[in-house]
């Protein structure tokens, strides 16, 4: 049986981007996560370790919006390859990265990146 987690709407502030001031100043992002995997045993159980845990989702989410990149695109791939490393059970992930309010010279509320695999 196929089932899905979803970790929506996690917020942080990050370094991210090919401008100066971007590295210096930071800006806010949004990551939402969605998995595929088995989690029946959790169902009948009742047991975290049944299933995938969420503190461990957002952990990977906070440490990869840490390490400063130009592009959200790569820091994207690099979340989507740790939760794909997280635990055998998770046959596929999907990662969406948004930038707020990013400075491209136009009334633009965010840009976003999905990564699936």
């Amino acid at each position: 049986m196929a089932h899905k987690i979803e970790v929506t709407g996690i917020h942080l502030y990050a370094y991210h981007g090919c401008l100066p001031e971007e590295e210096r100043i930071g800006g806010n992002y949004i990551v939402d996560l969605v998995i595929d995997t088995d989690f029946t045993n959790a169902i009948d159980t009742d047991k975290l370790v049944d299933t995938i845990d969420y503190v461990a989702l957002n952990k990977i989410v906070e440490e990869e919006m840490a390490i400063r990149a130009k592009l959200i695109e790569q820091v994207g791939g690099r979340i989507l390859k740790r939760i794909k490393d997280l635990d055998r059970r998770i046959t596929w992930a999907s990662v969406k990265v948004r930038k707020l309010t990013p400075p491209i010279n136009g009334n633009v509320d965010e840009v976003a990146i999905v990564v699936e695999g």
